[in-house]
């Protein structure tokens, strides 16, 4: 059975309202709401055990809610869930690959799993290989290939139907640097057809493929913003200054543009502006009164900062509170 892919424009791909699950009396989603759309590419991050794994499980329908409402391209996944998996393409951690069988073989295989018709099954395949760089390894068997090539495997195996919607769960672990970049621009790819949930713990990778990103922690939902805005959430008003002569409170007092500094040591301060960047002018300062100057840059604040200050607040809290 084919899935029904709609029309792409401006459809909702995967919405998930007051998403809950218990385990017996534990909370581990707790009334999570996010959409997805055509074109984006999704970054799920969260430490272990914040219930990141749950709430992919019943996105895939591998696991019943116990309160809230999943739809996938529109349709809802507890009412017709097969519908509704037809329009999903998984990949999860360990690629569910066998390592006796051809790369067509396999691909063949899942074909049917699919419901890929018979008429079609050729021209999905080649498509599907296509796609994941996999043509010139058509007839070896998995288990010869690299571990890269078998994590190209496993995601022309999920996107063989052409669903709506692909979920990859840590594609790129044990993988080498160049074949990470070879995922990602697979994924890079992927996501300009298709609705793309990308769950990793590698930070630097979501920053070069995604284009949102939500954090979960502790069940909810504490971040969620587009990359184009936490871009703009990331950009500096700070600058690190060091000099190699002491720096006086008369010479921070007077620094151009400079709202207030903050000592990081004798000759070193952080620097908070809050309108254009005073750098040329600070330097310029710093030079009439021959201080010498080591460093002047922004403290940029990164995604990885953004991420354990979501995630390790609320543990502080609750050790403040245990206490």
């Amino acid at each position: 059975m084919e899935p029904i892919i709609k029309h792409m424009e401006s459809k909702i791909l995967i919405s998930v309202e007051q998403l809950s699950r218990y385990y017996g009396h534990q909370l581990a989603v707790d009334h999570i709401d996010f959409t997805l759309s055509p074109g984006e590419v999704l970054g799920f991050l969260g430490p272990n055990g914040a219930g990141k794994s749950t709430t992919m499980q019943m996105i895939t329908g591998n696991l019943a809610p116990s309160e809230g409402r999943i739809q996938i391209n529109g349709i809802d996944i507890l009412d017709q869930p097969r519908l509704a998996k037809a329009n999903i393409g998984y990949l999860p951690e360990q690629p569910p690959v066998y390592r006796d069988l051809t790369v067509d073989e396999y691909l063949d295989y899942c074909a049917r799993l699919h419901r890929v018709s018979a008429a079609q099954r050729g021209q999905a395949i080649n498509r599907a290989k296509r796609r994941c760089g996999l043509l010139a390894v058509s007839r070896r068997l998995i288990g010869n290939l690299s571990k890269g090539y078998r994590q190209r495997v496993g995601i022309a195996q999920a996107i063989l139907h052409n669903p709506a919607v692909v979920i990859l769960d840590e594609p790129t672990v044990g993988l080498d640097p160049n074949q990470i970049r070879e995922i990602r621009e697979l994924v890079r790819e992927l996501g300009e057809t298709h609705g793309i949930i990308l769950s990793t713990h590698i930070l630097p990778e979501v920053q070069a493929t995604c284009t949102h990103v939500q954090i979960i922690n502790e069940g909810r939902l504490v971040f969620s913003q587009s990359m184009q805005e936490l871009e703009k959430q990331l950009v500096s008003h700070v600058l690190v200054l060091e000099t190699r002569e002491p720096l006086t409170d008369e010479v921070l007092e007077k620094l151009p543009g400079v709202d207030r500094s903050e000592r990081l040591g004798p000759s070193r301060a952080k620097l908070h502006f809050s309108e254009k960047n005073p750098a040329g002018a600070v330097a310029a300062s710093i030079a009439e009164h021959g201080l010498g100057l080591v460093e002047l840059a922004l403290d940029r604040q990164t995604l990885e900062q953004v991420f354990v200050e979501l995630t390790c607040r609320d543990e502080h809290l609750t050790t403040e509170d245990a206490a």
